[in-house]
């Protein structure tokens, strides 16, 4: 895997700078970041040269400012070498070549700052829903075929008319700057290249126009509705005129769910970008997270069901609502006029106890009765989970904190391969499972909590 040394520069950054004597290793490495490669060479060795670093930084750095960092090593050279071990180990980590998605929450864990890393990570309150979106997956057991003609396989369908390479889109998730450099200009680029639909979110860290002229390929874009309606107003016909194909309401967020995480650590991360002009976004929270207070003072928790048509009177774009969990509310979005169905708890952000997003799906499908699509996000780690939401009904999955952990780990190099890990696992369930194409995967082809149940009675 080829190495991008303008990352490395961002991990050492994010990784050292909180440390004890960052001003010593973070600005030195910056300072050489075209000789990376003679680094990332002496990752492999057991011990790093720490004269020929301080080297490399005299030969680079003003002379000033090698000065004053020369005399903070001169008085700690063993704390120097420490950390200059634990750069090595990084390196040496995120270097290493993952061979599975979830290795790369690993990384991401070793490469983000802690408050970074638990806002991507966390959920709501305790986090039971959270385990319980991947645990669900694991309770459902694959029905194989045998002695059927899969010598081609093949993985494409399409979304709202549009094709893809695979049934896997990226969700819309927040600030991915904080993962990496180029945010979401990344991991744009790197959708387009597995030939997928990225859902830009509205907190994006780069803007609806920005996203739009950052490669060719279709998107859509996640919308709120905010308690001053021309903001959702003004963000919806930038979309419509930067060439996103549809919308995503979010609907599952009246007010912030308690990220405990995001309180403890002070968090604060606020969605300016896309919202420069249009909402004050310097808030002072009286409790709890920056984000948190944010949120709750600008989104409207009044919207109900007739304020669909508000939206479906301002847009010609198709509308997917996302965040539906029961079959009631399921009827309700279908009488609504709505595109698309998502069934998500919001990664796990909002109601703890919510129940896991595949738990539900089928009870969200036999509601639909086929009017509408129905996709489906929340604890999708392998090819077997897209395999077995396809087979209760989805008709795509979204994946939001693998691509997260892929594009802290290695930029759009790693969310490019996030997306093909999980689309070749795919493709090989469906060849193990008799499955040629999408439409060969069917409700017989797996077995839930729920039929053993029903089989004992």
């Amino acid at each position: 895997m080829k190495f991008d040394s303008s990352l490395l520069v961002f991990h050492l950054q994010q990784f050292i700078y909180p440390r004890s004597c960052h001003y010593i290793i973070a600005y030195i490495l910056y300072s050489i970041n075209i000789k990376f490669g003679y680094l990332i060479k002496m990752s492999n060795e057991t011990v790093i040269n720490v004269d020929e670093l301080q080297e490399l930084a005299k030969q680079s750095l003003p002379k000033l400012y090698y000065d004053y960092y020369a005399s903070f090593v001169d008085r700690g050279t063993d704390v120097f070498k420490a950390l200059v071990h634990a750069t090595q180990a990084l390196l040496a980590k995120i270097s290493s070549d993952p061979v599975k998605v979830e290795d790369f929450k690993e990384l991401a864990k070793l490469a983000l700052p802690k408050m970074y890393y638990d806002f991507y990570a966390g959920g709501a309150e305790d986090e039971h829903t959270l385990r319980d979106n991947i645990q669900a997956f694991q309770r459902i057991t694959i029905r194989p075929r045998v002695l059927v003609d899969v010598s081609q396989i093949d993985t494409s369908t399409t979304i709202l008319g549009y094709p893809i390479s695979s049934p896997i889109l990226v969700a819309p998730t927040a600030a991915h700057k904080l993962a990496f450099h180029e945010g979401e200009l990344a991991t744009a680029r790197a959708a387009a290249a597995a030939k997928t639909i990225m859902v830009l979110s509205y907190s994006s860290s780069f803007s609806i126009e920005e996203v739009a002229s950052s490669c060719n390929a279709v998107r859509f874009f996640q919308l709120y509705i905010f308690k001053r309606r021309n903001v959702s107003r003004q963000l919806l016909e930038r979309a419509e005129r930067y060439g996103y194909k549809a919308i995503v309401l979010t609907v599952d967020t009246p007010r912030l769910g308690r990220r405990e995480n995001d309180i403890r650590n002070k968090m604060i991360a606020v969605p300016e970008k896309n919202l420069e002009g249009l909402v004050t976004i310097d808030v002072i929270p009286d409790q709890g997270s920056k984000f948190e207070t944010f949120a709750n003072k600008t989104l409207d928790d009044s919207m109900r069901w007739e304020d669909i048509q508000w939206l479906r009177s301002i847009t010609t774009l198709p509308i997917l609502i996302k965040g539906i969990l029961t079959h009631e509310d399921a009827t309700k979005a279908v009488e609504a006029g709505v595109d698309g169905i998502i069934v998500s708890n919001h990664g796990a952000r909002q109601l703890d106890f919510a129940p896991a997003t595949v738990t539900v799906l089928e009870e969200v499908v036999h509601a639909v009765k086929g009017k509408v699509p129905v996709l489906l996000d929340g604890g999708v780690r392998r090819g077997t989970d897209v395999f077995k939401a396809l087979a209760l009904g989805a008709q795509a999955v979204l994946i939001g904190r693998p691509v997260l952990y892929g594009l802290a780990a290695k930029g759009e190099e790693g969310v490019r391969t996030v997306l093909e890990m999980l689309k070749n696992e795919l493709e090989t369930s469906m060849a193990l499972s008799g499955c040629p194409s999408i439409k060969d995967i069917t409700r017989s082809h797996v077995r839930t909590h729920y039929d053993k149940l029903h089989s004992m009675l």
